[in-house]
């Protein structure tokens, strides 16, 4: 398609089922003239309120609100960022308009009573940026187009300046001296031929930064850099018609091309880091097998419906999120939580669009697709994560957005001095003044560190939700878990059989498997594997004691199970003692009418992870405590085994939030981590939050992140990042101060050229956006085996 409104024009008309009125044109259809360029694009971005058309992008939230992520082109530093969030958030109806620098995507969210999304595009194209509706594909070939263009741009600005310098090593050695002025005058008029293209087509991103930034009437680094190369350009094309003083094309050029150098590494950096929120969504497969009343249909996996019955193969990526409705398999979800080994899944269980079906097929009914689907939520926490700001973003983000101004000012002043000193000089100083105090590494210090992290974390099973989890785990001194679902499987299993009578363990099993077959109470889910695993006679003529256990008929013998006293009330043999063994957990009694025929150790496993984490936290300095409802024996077992000194249990949800605010007041950097919706309030409440990938939504939801994987270990991996990504920003902060410093003095001072000044400043946001990236890979000792 030509533009994002014959795409969304081709969509509604598919949508709508008119595609085979193209079928019947003889002819092109007449443009009115009358429309002007502005009416025409307003009726381009209208389609974006169509519904059909918004289904793929936009999420309607709990409150009525909407919330789209968009791409922005046209984003070149920190300060356009700033002006987008400030000019689409002054707008009335939207509620959120964040930026991130590194992906240049937006978050946008508005009330649809009060602005439509097409007024927003129009917006952002009034302050000279063009919006689109995020999508991998769409972003990719952005992205595509992006890249290209910049390579052109620098493989002109390259080739060009090889062939500026070699004249300009002629006019240095030959100055003044052997060279004659027909000469001269020749290098410098094939220079001006040579260096036109360079400024008018390479450099012409940063010219129209500047005119957007003089228009809008907020400074960007685009505007000194556009001044320094059109100066120089402009007072070389005078040298060179007057046949006078000193031309400075070589420096133009060399300038140009060092700092497109720059800028498209960080691009490629950039663009590096927000294909990991694009692979998420491209995990989706194309297409689906639907089942209609013709049989099996091949679709497009967009064109499902909530509801739609489909058919997975095993080796197929599954299309939509979705429950079972008919077969078993193994799902490998690796790619969300980074476990690699597949999960068992049955009739009824959720599975989510974008993992992938193992072993059988299986027939699933959709319950997910779109914006509303798994995939999509956790791709718009992540992108609220990268756009909000930690203080020290904030801080970084303000002092480059004045350093601009000053830069200016500075420049001006050192022009003047050095007008007075040595009015031949006073302009290349000048030049270079303006180029080597660029603060794109001061803007670029702080994102690109926190993206790189953060991305980091999201492969590895973590995922942050909220911009500050990152500086809050770097100086947490507290952390606090949950009992059940946390540091706990969350799940009763069967730890012990102990026979009381003649019948073996296994029979005695398979008798409780047959009463407990048909309940889906939490203690009968413990006997559920072996009914699987075995064929059972089915219990007839069951009967359900609230509160106390079952009872029920096998082969004309009756049976009980439940609590010891319940279960042995029954017998003609009473046990010497109806109490259950003196060990840990929750012990079942089976009995028939006769006699007591065997103990059931039930228990809530600690997790695997769970012992070696807790150990890890407290050689790191943290003080881990468990703060738990449960006030049963299990509580002080699961402590000793895990070695937590401090544990406050059996309390509400409102004590939890207590306890957790009495640690905050009294100076505790604290992080809390739980999955329940008892958990909700403290979840909350706490500084940082951390939710299970079990947890409940709303659990998820109040949480600040997510440990998608049930692997513990990534809490203190997390950690030790976190820590990593601080002093990673102090050293870039540090860098880009501490360049300035530097280079500014030197610059003042004549010591600097302009070319080299264009090295510096792009050699110092390289630095930055490299050390950032060391992120991206964990350290040797963190990585899992």
């Amino acid at each position: 398609m030509c533009c994002p409104g014959c795409q969304a024009v081709a969509q509604v008309i598919a949508d709508g089922g008119l595609e085979n009125y193209y079928k019947h044109r003889t002819s092109e259809a007449p443009s009115p003239d009358s429309i002007s360029a502005s009416e025409q694009l307003q009726a381009e971005f209208e389609l974006y309120n169509h519904a059909s058309v918004q289904k793929h992008f936009v999420a309607e939230l709990e409150d009525g609100t909407r919330q789209a992520t968009l791409v922005i082109e046209g984003i070149t530093c920190a300060a356009c960022v700033w002006l987008l969030e400030h000019h689409i958030s002054s707008l009335e109806g939207v509620i959120v308009a964040s930026v991130n620098l590194t992906n240049h995507r937006a978050r946008v969210q508005w009330d649809e009573q009060k602005i439509h999304l097409s007024d927003i595009f129009v917006a952002m194209h009034s302050i000279g940026y063009q919006g689109h509706p995020y999508h991998p594909d769409k972003e990719e070939q952005l992205l595509e187009q992006e890249t290209k263009l910049a390579m052109r741009r620098l493989g002109i600005a390259g080739v060009f300046t090889m062939q500026i310098m070699m004249l300009a090593v002629a006019l240095y050695t030959g100055a003044g001296t052997s060279l004659e002025t027909d000469n001269e005058n020749f290098i410098r008029w094939a220079s001006l031929a040579l260096a036109t293209p360079v400024v008018f087509y390479a450099s012409r991103p940063f010219f129209q930064a500047a005119l957007r930034d003089l228009r809008t009437r907020h400074l960007t680094m685009d505007l000194p850099v556009s001044i320094a190369i059109g100066g120089a350009y402009v007072a070389s094309i005078w040298a060179t018609v007057t046949a006078s003083g000193e031309v400075y094309y070589d420096s133009v050029s060399m300038f140009t091309f060092f700092l497109l150098i720059g800028r498209f590494l960080e691009m490629k950096a950039r663009h590096r880091t927000g294909k990991a929120g694009n692979a998420l969504l491209n995990l989706l497969p194309a297409s689906a097998i639907l089942y209609t009343d013709e049989g099996e249909k091949i679709v497009a996996a967009n064109d499902l419906q909530q509801g739609n019955r489909i058919l997975v193969k095993p080796g197929h990526t599954i299309p939509a999120d979705g429950v079972i409705i008919k077969g078993s398999s193994s799902i490998d979800e690796s790619a969300l939580t980074g476990e690699y080994l597949p999960l068992t899944k049955r009739e009824g269980d959720r599975v989510v669009g974008g993992t992938i079906n193992v072993e059988n097929p299986i027939d699933l009914e959709v319950t997910q697709v779109g914006a509303s689907s798994q995939l999509s939520s956790i791709v718009r926490l992540l992108e609220r994560a990268h756009e909000e700001k930690p203080k020290v973003a904030r801080l970084a983000d303000a002092v480059s957005g004045y350093f601009v101004t000053a830069v200016l000012i500075v420049a001006t002043s050192v022009g003047l001095a050095w007008w007075q000193i040595n009015p031949d000089h006073a302009f290349w100083v000048t030049l270079s003044v303006l180029v080597v105090t660029c603060p794109c590494a001061l803007s670029l210090a702080t994102p690109t560190a926190l993206t790189a992290a953060t991305g980091t974390l999201r492969q590895h099973g973590l995922l942050i939700t909220r911009g500050h989890v990152l500086e809050s785990l770097a100086r947490a001194t507290h952390i606090v878990f949950d009992k059940t679902g946390t540091l706990t499987e969350g799940n009763l299993s069967l730890q012990s059989t102990s026979p009381l009578a003649e019948l073996t363990a296994r029979e005695c099993l398979e008798i409780a498997a047959s009463l407990e077959a048909h309940s889906e109470h939490p203690i009968a889910k413990a006997f559920h594997h072996i009914s699987q695993l075995t064929q059972v006679s089915a219990a007839e003529q069951l009967k359900n004691h609230v509160g106390q256990g079952l009872e029920g008929y096998i082969d004309g013998k009756r049976y009980f199970i439940g609590k010891p006293h319940f279960a042995s009330q029954f017998c003609d043999t009473q046990l010497e003692f109806a109490d259950a063994p003196d060990s840990q957990g929750q012990w079942l009694l089976l009995a028939s009418e006769a006699e007591p025929l065997a103990w059931f150790g039930l228990n809530d496993p600690a997790r695997k992870q769970a012992a070696s984490m807790v150990q890890q936290l407290q050689k790191m300095g943290l003080e881990v405590q468990m703060l738990t409802g449960d006030s049963s024996a299990a509580v002080e077992h699961i402590a000793r085994q895990l070695k937590i000194n401090t544990v406050v249990s059996g309390v509400s949800p409102e004590q939890k939030l207590q306890h957790i605010q009495q640690l905050q007041d009294n100076g505790a950097q604290l992080v809390m981590v739980g999955d329940g919706i008892n958990d909700i309030p403290v979840l909350a409440g706490a500084e940082t939050s951390i939710a299970m990938g079990s947890a409940t939504d709303l659990a998820k939801t109040n949480a600040d992140a997510v440990l998608i994987s049930s692997e513990l270990m990534r809490l203190p991996q997390a950690l030790r990042l976190a820590k990593r990504t601080r002093a990673n920003i102090r050293q870039n902060l540090g860098w880009a101060i501490l360049y300035n410093l530097i280079a500014l003095p030197l610059a003042a001072a004549g010591m600097i050229a302009p070319w080299m000044a264009a090295i510096g400043m792009s050699a110092s946001s390289l630095v930055v956006v490299g050390n950032a990236l060391r992120l991206t890979k964990l350290d040797r000792s963190d990585r899992l085996e």
